[in-house]
């Protein structure tokens, strides 16, 4: 009975040298170059094929295991945990968290094959890229700090869809701060950017997108050109109060860097949340704070090419500049009107004459609170009544997330129509 040996095609070509060497038709040098290995390493392959033929040029671990090969009893408990635990986690991270909370050690690779194995994940191809032109990062901290809301499931099943506001320095990618809001709105957008200035201090710039929250999308009016002026949102307003530059990125992969982390957080950050059961928006933003941003920067952070920290001391009252502010002129009657309501300015004396018709500034908190002002004094005031109007429903949509949506508008004011007389 003939004898099957199998070889690879390294393993083959090594006979005809062996049939030269032991024929002495070469040197044992000429042979060391053919094949790459040494002249003592040519000596024992030509003892081993005169003593055993060509199966003596055969590796010996050919079909056995190796001797680092991990054993089936370990692989079927590596498996039975991802199918209990991680079956939606990437190899990467279940890797990671194999290891953090089960003390399991294993190569990436390994539970990459063995989730490929048991169909938890699959190959991914990679996909064309479209080349955009690359901006260098700044060189220190605090110098550029990149802001994006983005709205997700990131409770999943156990709370409604709600927006994490994330800040993060393009120097080094770190996560400087975020926080967990109903959605990206004028108060919620000053809550988070408070927490941020008080925690790291004021950066020198913002990037942020054209969302109608930080730009006035719309074309500028003939006073404006006039002027030569751009009308500012009420968070441009306050970030020029504090001396802080807002960049609008043109697209999102101008802020590549946050919109990157966005979809590193919505894998991670939805996994670790789903392990800890934090279900509600305050409970996420204390552990976003506490427990993942050090342990995220620790992974995908960088060193910044100067090591100096650009950011700000923090001396301005953000209580007063993070409200709502409108001018309103007064009128001869002492009366400002704000939201459908009208307040009597409680002026004494000569006071009186000098605000009617003087332009008033009005300050609202996000507990709905205001302050009029004139010649940053306080105005004392009271409520007289409300302006009814006759709501009408009107159909928009959310630009973040296009989600259209009934509102209730109010009509114009009858009163503010002007009558004109009959002919």
């Amino acid at each position: 009975m003939k004898e099957i040996i199998s070889m690879s095609k390294k393993e083959t070509e090594r006979i005809a040298i062996m049939e030269n060497l032991a024929a002495n038709l070469i040197k044992q040098k000429h042979a060391s170059k053919q094949l790459g290995v040494s002249i003592r390493q040519i000596q024992r392959m030509l003892k081993k094929y005169k003593r055993e033929g060509v199966s003596g040029l055969v590796h010996k671990n050919r079909g056995k295991s190796g001797n680092r090969a991990m054993s089936r009893d370990k692989e079927d408990q590596i498996i039975l945990l991802i199918k209990k635990h991680y079956p939606d986690f990437g190899p990467t991270f279940a890797t990671e968290k194999l290891f953090e909370i089960h003390n399991i050690t294993v190569s990436e690779e390994k539970v990459r094959l063995l989730m490929i194995k048991e169909g938890l994940w699959e190959s991914r191809k990679r996909r064309a890229v479209e080349i955009h032109t690359y901006r260098e990062r700044r060189s220190c901290t605090g110098e550029l700090t990149q802001l994006d809301g983005s709205p997700h499931a990131w409770f999943e099943e156990r709370a409604p869809k709600c927006t994490l506001i994330v800040f993060i320095d393009d120097a080094t990618s770190k996560i400087l701060d975020g926080m967990f809001v109903d959605y990206e709105g004028t108060f919620t957008l000053f809550e988070a950017t408070e927490y941020y200035f008080l925690t790291h201090g004021k950066p020198v710039s913002l990037y942020v997108d054209k969302h109608s929250t930080f730009k006035i999308n719309r074309q500028a009016t003939i006073e404006e050109e006039l002027k030569d002026q751009q009308a500012l949102t009420q968070y441009g307003r306050a970030m020029e109060e504090l001396t802080i530059e807002l960049i609008f990125a043109h697209s999102p992969q101008a802020k590549g860097r946050v919109e990157r982390s966005f979809e590193t957080l919505q894998d991670r950050l939805v996994k670790e949340l789903r392990l800890k059961g934090i279900s509600t928006k305050e409970e996420g933003t204390k552990y976003f704070r506490e427990v993942y941003i050090p342990k995220h920067n620790t992974k995908f952070s960088v060193l910044p090419k100067d090591p100096t920290n650009l950011h700000r001391t923090l001396s301005e009252d953000l209580s007063r500049i993070f409200t709502i502010q409108n001018n309103r002129i007064v009128s001869n009657a002492l009366v400002v009107q704000y939201k459908n309501t009208r307040y009597q300015l409680d002026v004494k004396g000569a006071g009186n004459y000098l605000l009617k018709r003087a332009s008033v500034l009005i300050e609202e908190n996000k507990r709905g609170e205001i302050v009029i002002r004139h010649k940053d004094k306080i105005i004392q005031h009271k409520a007289i009544g409300q302006i009814i109007r006759k709501p009408k429903i009107v159909q928009t949509a959310s630009s973040k997330t296009f989600e259209e949506r009934q509102v209730k508008a109010l009509a114009k004011d009858p009163w503010t129509t002007p009558v004109l007389p009959a002919l």
